[in-house]
Formats: structure tokens, sequence, C-alpha cells
């Protein structure tokens, strides 16, 4: 489900939510999320993963519906998860330099988002990393993440040190 301001939605992998208003609740997160971050965000996404057994594949954030260059903060609620970080150079074809038979060995990044943890993905991120929630059948409860994004890019406003 999608929270945001009128008019939004986004589309990503074949699929377009348009935005549900604001409830108070969203809206007080959102405040807080912006007085810690230092951002602005009109838009937020909400998965919900039943258990351990729910994931998300490696991917990039970089839909046309995104701004350019801003920042997506994801809050994370619930079952604690690993994040995994891949840099797009080392997954796959692109890992080997056929030409000189080098393998790029950079090594992917683990996090762990506990309950009430908050992860801002600044640019570059999105650009030259990739990101997955991987299966853990282990994790019994319920988590909620919620990806606070800055939409729509006929209005954004530019964001410093992005070029």
């Amino acid at each position: 489900v999608a929270h945001g301001d009128t008019g939004l939605s986004y589309t990503f992998s074949g699929n377009t939510v348009p935005a549900l208003p604001w409830t108070p609740l969203l809206k007080e997160i959102r405040a807080h999320v912006s007085e810690v971050t230092g951002y602005n965000f009109n838009f937020v996404l909400i998965n919900r993963y039943k258990d351990g057994n729910d994931y998300i594949g490696e991917h990039k954030d970089d839909e046309k519906d995104l701004c350019p260059g801003y920042p997506i903060a994801s809050l994370s609620l619930g079952q604690p998860r690993d994040f995994i970080f891949k840099h797009q150079d080392c997954r796959g074809s692109h890992k080997k330099n056929k030409s000189k038979g080098e393998t790029k060995t950079q090594e992917p990044v683990s996090v762990l988002l506990e309950n009430g943890s908050l992860l801002l993905m600044e640019h570059p991120t999105n650009t030259f990393w990739y990101h997955s929630l991987p299966r853990r059948t282990r994790a019994l409860g319920v988590r909620l993440n919620m990806t606070f994004r800055q939409m729509n890019p006929d209005y954004c406003k530019p964001v410093p040190g992005y070029s």
C-alpha cells in the first residue's frame, strides 16, 4: 500500500500503486523521519512481510517517478532482517572483465535492520548498488517496512551535491 500527496502514484515492476491520502499517524511518522534525516518526503510505500519466507530480490530504486538524486528513507518495524547491498559491477556477467581476465571482488554489504531502525539511502546508492531483503526461513515474525520517497520529477527541487 502507498500513501502520499494528492495525485501521486509509483510504478515499478509493471505495477502502479496509487497513493492513498496521508493518515494522521503516517503524517506524524513522516514528520519524525524528515526531522531526523533533514529531507522532506511526499510519498511512502509500505510493505508487509508476514515472515521470513517473504522477501524482495535484488533491485535498484531508479524508476522515473522518483526525483533524481533524492534519498530514500527506509523505516523497519517488527522482525529484524538482513538487508543486502551488492555493487552492480559484482553481479552475474558484470563480475568478470573478459578482456583482462579479472574478476571483481567487492563483497556484498549486509545490514541488520532491527525494529525501529531507519536507513537512509543517499545518492549515489541507487546508481551503483542493488539491494535486497533475502529469504530467512527462521525469521518467524511480521516485518513492516516504510520507504519514504520524493516523487514526481516535474516538481523536484535540485538535491545538494547531486549532478
